[in-house]
């Protein structure tokens, strides 16, 4: 008589499979700290090589309605975006500023997208030119937020700042929706988050705000609440935009690329809509933006 299988283990609540999302979540978080402490470049590889996965995800996403967007020129040019706005931003004295080596990366970007479904023919242009348009300013024009970030004075501390408190953000919300969570916030959206979630990600995203503007930032404790406050809104809509995007396509996640987290979109939605909202507050309120 065989032998007797053994039962499957159950999920959790949150619906991930929690060791493996912890165990990549810790070496991610290592590289980004070890990057920004040692050697800045590797972490702008990090950025371009995410954003060029995310928008790769999303392309097959799309793809999957019939919309053909020009992903060889939009993943060239979110390499040229990522990595020629750290190059422009850290040269003294500056020949060609960030800012327009990111204005002309995503001008050339959004041409050679128009241009690479030229040939196609006229059926179905327009669809596959706003699915490209769609893409560069969802992926690599948020992302390159990131890129302007670091080049400000104290860089590292404003990046660690910023990507602090949008994952502390997430990981109080998950917690505390597991543990507490019996009140939905957008249940045709996204059933799962609830607004205890929502509570704990804002008194783990403020708490990490507050400490990084005392000991990283060096500004008055109310910017910390503020970066955290205002990181915690954004980046909770940045991960229902997600959430829409997904529902609409009919799909869970945008891939299986990372265990445990699903698709590489799956862990940029909330950073990718908080990267500009923390540039401008720390620009305008940290001397050196």
């Amino acid at each position: 008589m065989p032998a007797e299988a053994a039962p499957p283990l159950p999920s959790s609540r949150a619906g991930r499979d929690l060791p493996k999302a912890i165990g990549i979540g810790v070496g991610l978080g290592a590289y980004v700290v070890l990057s920004l402490v040692f050697f800045k470049p590797a972490f702008v590889l990090l950025v371009a090589v995410a954003l060029v996965l995310g928008s790769r995800e999303l392309h097959a996403a799309l793809k999957r309605q019939g919309m053909n967007a020009a992903i060889i020129p939009i993943m060239v040019g979110t390499v040229g975006i990522a990595i020629g706005s750290y190059l422009a931003g850290i040269q003294r004295p500056v020949v060609f500023s960030t800012t327009s080596v990111l204005l002309g990366a995503l001008a050339l970007t959004v041409l050679a997208a128009l241009v690479w479904r030229m040939p196609g023919g006229p059926h179905g242009y327009v669809r596959d030119a706003a699915a490209s348009l769609f893409i560069i300013c969802y992926v690599p024009l948020l992302g390159s937020f990131t890129a302007l970030m670091l080049a400000g004075e104290n860089g590292g501390a404003r990046l660690v700042t910023f990507i602090l408190v949008v994952v502390m953000s997430d990981v109080g919300g998950y917690v505390v929706g597991v543990l507490m969570g019996k009140h939905p916030m957008a249940p045709t959206i996204s059933p799962k988050k609830s607004w205890e979630g929502a509570a704990g990600s804002l008194v783990f995203g403020v708490v990490a705000g507050v400490c990084m503007a005392v000991l990283g930032l060096h500004v008055a404790i109310w910017v910390g609440v503020l970066i955290g406050i205002a990181l915690v809104a954004v980046g909770t809509c940045g991960d229902l935009i997600e959430s829409l995007i997904k529902r609409d396509l009919g799909i869970k996640d945008m891939s299986s690329f990372l265990p445990g987290h699903g698709g590489v979109m799956d862990r940029l939605d909330s950073l990718l809509v908080a990267a500009p909202v923390a540039w401008l507050i720390m620009y305008i309120l940290v001397p050196g933006g």
